[in-house]
């Protein structure tokens, strides 16, 4: 029991969180509840404490449009929150799309499906472009571009009010990560996900790699969503410094040799230049 709860233990923290905080916001549609109010592009905490999406507000801000205090309060918050336990951790840890996208992930690995196309139609660097292109197209259009097609949106606002049209979104993205691109939406595609990678580069808590108890297995790299992030796996000790690192947790899990962990940045440099 305990070796299986060592293999999904964060899985289950993610999964809860998840599930969780959309029980939190239906809550509040359906009975009133004022925990949290509102959706993920704004919210309030106890009818308190505001709460705001930063790449919501940036698009706002190109848009044209007169920023209250509170959003702009909120909007902080977020983004000290996740300068902290890691910016692309509302990927893995918040975002509802991730448990569509780990569910077409999961299936490729049951089914060994590869991808249907013979090119690979998206790179990574292009979630940071489509992240430029919609602040262009907020402030040529005067509204928030992204907002208005956001798969997420659409799913999270679906969850609590009704989903409507928001299932053919949720398909496509599933059929997208199955058959196309692994990761391809998260990893290639989403805006917002990259606009947490470009915070998750300052963030504090990471995935550390310690070289000494590595057998190289790769069983690690089988199931990081951003692979690539793990460059350093049998070669170095040192930290995952990439802010694409979702803080995911599944290589931690996944390694038998108690080769990867959580550890705070600073603590780490200490360490270093203590040797």
């Amino acid at each position: 029991m305990s070796t299986l709860w060592n293999k999904y233990r964060y899985l289950f923290f993610r999964r809860t969180t998840q599930i969780g905080l959309l029980f939190l916001y239906f809550g509040a549609n359906a009975w009133g509840w004022t925990i949290l109010m509102g959706n993920l592009s704004s919210s309030s905490f106890l009818k308190t404490v505001p709460l705001s999406d930063p790449y919501a507000v940036l698009q706002m801000i190109a848009a044209g449009a007169v920023i209250a205090t509170d959003i702009v309060i909120g909007a902080l918050i977020i983004t000290i929150f996740y300068l902290v336990v890691g910016g692309s951790a509302f990927c893995s840890w918040v975002c509802p799309i991730n448990i569509v996208t780990d569910a077409a992930a999961l299936l490729r690995r049951k089914i060994g499906v590869d991808n249907f196309a013979k090119k690979q139609p998206a790179t990574r660097n292009m979630r940071y472009w489509v992240l430029a292109l919609s602040l262009i197209i907020s402030f040529a259009m005067g509204v928030t571009a992204f907002e208005f097609i956001s798969p997420i949106s659409m799913l999270h606002r679906g969850i609590i009010f009704g989903i409507g049209f928001g299932w053919a979104a949720v398909l496509i993205i599933f059929l997208f990560d199955l058959l196309v691109l692994k990761n391809g939406w998260c990893g290639h595609v989403c805006p917002l996900g990259g606009f947490y990678s470009l915070v998750g580069k300052f963030s504090l808590i990471r995935v550390h790699h310690t070289q000494e108890n590595c057998t190289e297995c790769m069983k690690c790299k089988v199931v990081c969503p951003e692979a690539q992030v793990l460059y350093m796996i049998g070669k170095e000790s040192i930290p995952v410094l990439s802010g694409e690192c979702t803080n995911c947790a599944r290589c931690i899990e996944a390694c038998d040799d108690n080769a990867l962990n959580f550890s705070i940045r600073k603590l780490v440099k200490n360490n270093k230049s203590g040797e």
